[in-house]
Parts: C-alpha cells; structure tokens; sequence
C-alpha cells in the first residue's frame, strides 16, 4: 500500500509546470468514442483516472496509442459492451460514456459511476437530458440500460448547471437529429474544451461557456485533434501552497482568468503575486487576514478549492469562515486538520476555522481528492513528519505531484507499505 510522507517546514523555491486539466481529460476521452475516424488528444496528464478511462475504451475495442502526453484513439471498430462495475466504480467520469455511446450507438449498458465521496451525487439531471432526446432508460440493480430508435434534439432546462450533464447531453445530442437547446447550462472552461474538440471534429456547437448552448445534429465526426487545457484546480492547489511556503515560486502553464476567484481572494488577504501572461509568481505572506470563502459555480469560487482553502484559513490572524454550496460532504480533511492543531468547527455546511495555529506531523487518511491535496499543503508547513495514508485518491487527479514538490524543495516522498 502507498503512502505519503512528508517533512515539513521547508520552503518553496523554483518552477510547478502546470499539467492539463483532469476535469477537462476525463470528458475528452470518452468523446473520442463519437468520431468516426482517429483522433488525437494532447496535453493529457499522466494520472490514474486516464489509465481506467483507456481500460474502458479498450474493452469497447478502440485502438488506443499513449505517445507521452499525447492519446491517438481509433474508435471505428469500436463494439458496445456492457461497462462492468469493477471498470465503472473506479471513477465518477465513467458516466461519460452514457452520453457518448448513446450518441454514438444509441445503446449504453453501464454500472453505476464510482468517485469519492463528497456527498449525494445523483445523475437525475443527465438522465432527464437523455430521455428528452428520445431515450428510455431503465435501472436494474447497479447499473443503467439507456437506449433509443433515435435521438431526436430537444429544449432542455436543468435546474442546476451541473457540469457533467451539461456535458453528458451535448455528448448524446451531437449526433441527435434536428437541434438540442441546453438551457441554465454550466460555463466552467472544461465544457469549452469539450466543445472545441467535438466542433474540430465537425460538430456544430454554439455558445459553449455561455448558459445556453445549441448543438446541431450531424451525421459525421471527422479526424481531429484537440490540447487539454491547463488545470484550474491544480494550479491554484499549488498556488495556495505558494501562499504559505513560497520563496519566489513560480507556477507555469496557467490561464490566469481560469483563476480570478481564486487570485482576488488572495490579493485581499495579503498574499504577494506577480500575475504573467501565461505564469504567477507567489511569495508566503508574514500575515494573512481572516476572510470568508462560498463555494459557487463557474466563475465563482471552484468548491474543488475549498478543501485546500480550509488549510490556508488556519494560518489567518482571526475567524474565517467556509462555505460550501455544491457538495454536502466536502469536510473529510476536518478531523485531520484538527488532529494537526487546527481549530476547526463545522456546522452543515459552514466550517469556521480560527486561526492561527500551528499544525503538527500527524497520521492521516486521504478520504477524496481534494481532502488529500489539503492533508498535502497542511503536511508541508506542519512541524514534524505527516504520514498520508489511501493516497489513491490523490494519484486519480495531480499528476507528479510528489516530484513536483521535490523538485521545488519539499520533503516528500512515496513508499511502499504491504
């Protein structure tokens, strides 16, 4: 079993090449499917959620070629198999292939999509997407039967702007007779990138980053290429680290508008940045003031940030105060932190942190993602040595992120436990 260790109290000098964007690669991938030549996709990070995303295009018998960063996939003798739950439950992104074979061969049998567990995460609004385009879906057990004589495009509304049924419809609607209207969609850049690569290909997709987007059947997707962009989440992950430990660290490969809630917060907080063209420079502040965070979506505050944001607001002068709007278990870190030194409470949603306080090494357990990269930034300026247990979660969504660090001064490292 893998686990992290970490030394901390060291300083943060040099360069953090930005990787392209998992919320955007997850989404990418399964769209190959719909093309009916070979595409190819660039700037693709190297992390775990890609590895199982290719197990299932390979058992959908599409030729994979992973040259670097670089994915070539040749989906034209794909077959449609049943997505079995040991391939499906390995990660939330595996529902993208509902939309994507249901463009695709209007037939998708798929278990049940797995992730981590922030919290109730219905797939009601995909679903809703799907039968509006004609499809009929049924439930058995633990997985879905979704299919359709034909897709035919419809207005459709959804309540909440929900990142992947937006993406998820647009996938099935592609090649849906007529016109889809999707109203109240999410903007978050990752569905532009989606959109860019399906438009490459010779679909017609209007207003991608706008709330209401307009797809135009086609019959056809031709060869095409399209470039991952940066990761939002990653970058600003590392920026806050920058916030606390940095000596002129520079983050590189980054898109600063896709950071603006992010950056702003920490402008009013103290923190010292120089904002580049394509990079930003951070420097560890002497003293930070207490401030409140809503987790909102697209453009407002990322709640995939949140996590990472509680750790910063213990080193505050002062009660800050976390809010989180999009997910009902985004506090699995909070136990951790607080057996670090924290002083965290969480009330429903609201986690209020009174700072300053020093954290300390500690044994903790990675419960998702984000919670993982938060245990991350707390080891790295906590006194002592932390040990990160279940790191899987953090491998599924920052690629390298131990040799990043190490290569800017952390103490930190892998090992190998059975």
């Amino acid at each position: 079993m893998q686990k992290i260790i970490i030394n901390g109290g060291h300083n943060l000098t040099g360069t953090i090449p930005i990787s392209g964007a998992k919320n955007s690669a997850v989404a990418l991938i399964p769209a190959s499917i719909l093309c009916d030549e070979e595409t190819s996709i660039l700037s693709v990070p190297e992390i775990s959620d890609r590895d199982n995303l290719i197990a299932i295009l390979k058992l959908l018998n599409a030729k994979v070629t992973i040259d670097n960063d670089t994915l070539k996939i040749d989906s034209k003798n794909i077959k449609n198999k049943s997505i079995t739950e040991e391939l499906s439950s390995k990660l939330r992104a595996s529902y993208y292939f509902m939309g994507a074979l249901l463009g695709k061969c209007k037939y998708v049998e798929i278990a049940l999509p797995g992730g981590c567990k922030i919290g109730n995460r219905k797939i009601d609004f995909h679903l809703k997407g799907f039968k509006a385009l004609g499809a009929t879906i049924t439930e058995e057990e633990n997985k879905y039967i979704i299919k359709a004589d034909k897709l035919v495009g419809n207005k459709i509304y959804f309540d909440f702007a929900s990142v992947g049924a937006t993406i998820n419809v647009m996938l099935a609607a592609v090649k849906a007779e007529g016109t889809t209207v999707i109203n109240n969609a999410a903007k978050e850049p990752e569905i532009v990138n989606v959109a860019t690569y399906l438009n490459n290909m010779g679909a017609k997709i209007r207003g991608a980053g706008t709330s209401k987007i307009t797809i135009e059947g086609v019959k056809y997707l031709h060869k095409a290429m399209v470039e991952v962009i940066p990761d939002r989440i990653e970058a600003g992950t590392y920026i806050i680290m920058g916030a606390l430990l940095g000596q002129n660290l520079e983050i590189t490969n980054v898109i600063k508008e896709h950071l603006t809630s992010l950056l702003s917060k920490l402008n009013d907080i103290g923190v010292k940045m120089t904002i580049k063209e394509n990079s930003i420079i951070i420097n560890k502040a002497e003293k930070l003031s207490p401030f409140n965070v809503t987790t909102l979506i697209y453009p407002g505050f990322p709640t995939d940030l949140a996590q990472p944001m509680t750790v910063l607001m213990t080193q505050c002068e002062g009660i800050s105060i976390l809010e989180e709007t999009i997910h009902s278990n985004r506090m699995g870190q909070v136990p951790y932190l607080n057996s670090m030194g924290a002083d965290i409470t969480v009330r429903n949603q609201m986690a209020f942190i009174k700072g300053k306080t020093p954290l300390y090494g500690n044994n903790v357990t990675a419960s998702d993602l984000r919670a993982g990269a938060s245990l991350i930034i707390a080891g790295l300026i906590a006194k002592g040595t932390t040990q990160i247990n279940e790191i899987g979660h953090i491998l599924r969504g920052y690629e390298h992120i131990v040799e990043k660090l190490s290569n800017v001064g952390a103490d930190i490292k892998i090992i190998e436990e059975e």
